[in-house]
């Protein structure tokens, strides 16, 4: 299952921690945080990343006694990255590329080699709430990088590489491809939103990249509930045959439990949010079995 969005700060790392802490009371469970850019999953668990192993992707480099200037390999760059002189020798911008290795096959002199370039890293850690556990991994690209995707599969394949009853995977903001990557073979989509004008377009974007998806379980979660109106949520969400499942009101206790870096299910668990996730958790136990 997936916790996703569309638009950036909603609340999915704060749904999808509190749903892992208590979803591992019952399941084998493993959270994936695929927010690459900005993994905040840890900070909120209070956890420290551990295990760490790079992501390196393909660098080609260039034996100029070979080139014959032919151009072949900027022409079939799609990023920018490969660039040509004025003398006609290619050279190549490091953070444009993006290992695809178009420029190592249509190379017809064989004068670019392929070596490696780490441009994120992976963390496996594992977290320990109210005697029961799961596993964090944690996905995370190198400061300065541009490109994405291949942290995201490393860290959704050393996710899935584990033995678990259940995989919850926290994306990214947005609808780019690696937020699809994420969600890829989801059964279960929860769309956190909010209700401002932003929250609510970029519910209705998220929902259709699901459908495209066909992603048989469409849930809509409305984070801060209360400080807008909420009519046009249910007509968006009624478009994409999702349901709103759930209103969390906008509270200090929130706040708190981002300070102590202990999600509100268990730093509070008596308070109203916390039951909210309580008939949450049980709504997807129902569905997933």
């Amino acid at each position: 299952m997936a916790v996703t969005g569309g638009k950036g700060g909603t609340g999915k790392s704060f749904v999808a921690t509190n749903l892992a802490v208590l979803l591992a009371e019952y399941y084998s469970l493993v959270l994936a945080d695929l927010d690459v850019e900005a993994p905040n999953d840890h900070i909120l668990l209070g956890a420290g990343l551990s295990e760490e192993e790079p992501v390196d992707i393909m660098f080609p480099f260039i034996d100029y006694s070979k080139c014959i200037k032919c151009r072949a390999c900027s022409n079939v760059c799609d990023t920018g990255a490969m660039l040509t002189s004025r003398e006609g020798l290619p050279y190549i911008i490091p953070r444009l590329c993006s290992g695809c290795k178009s420029c190592y096959f249509v190379c017809p002199t064989r004068a670019i080699y392929m070596g490696r370039r780490i441009i994120g890293k992976t963390f496996k850690t594992n977290v320990n709430f109210n005697g029961s556990s799961f596993t964090l991994v944690t996905g995370m690209l190198n400061e300065g990088e541009e490109h994405t995707p291949p942290v995201v599969l490393r860290a959704k394949r050393r996710a899935l590489s584990l033995d678990a009853d259940l995989y919850l995977v926290d994306t990214s903001a947005g609808t780019s491809n690696t937020v699809a990557t994420a969600m890829d073979k989801s059964m279960l989509v929860i769309a956190v939103t909010e209700p401002t004008p932003l929250g609510l377009h970029d519910l209705d974007l998220i929902l259709h990249v699901a459908d495209s998806m066909d992603i048989p379980e469409k849930w809509v979660v409305i984070n801060k509930s209360g400080i807008g109106p909420e009519e046009k949520h249910q007509e968006i969400a009624e478009k994409h045959n999702a349901e709103i499942v759930a209103r969390i009101p906008y509270s200090k206790d929130v706040i708190d439990s981002y300070v102590k870096g202990t999600p509100i299910a268990v730093a509070n668990p008596h308070s109203e949010i916390s039951s909210i996730f309580r008939q949450l958790a049980e709504m997807v136990r129902e569905v997933i079995g």
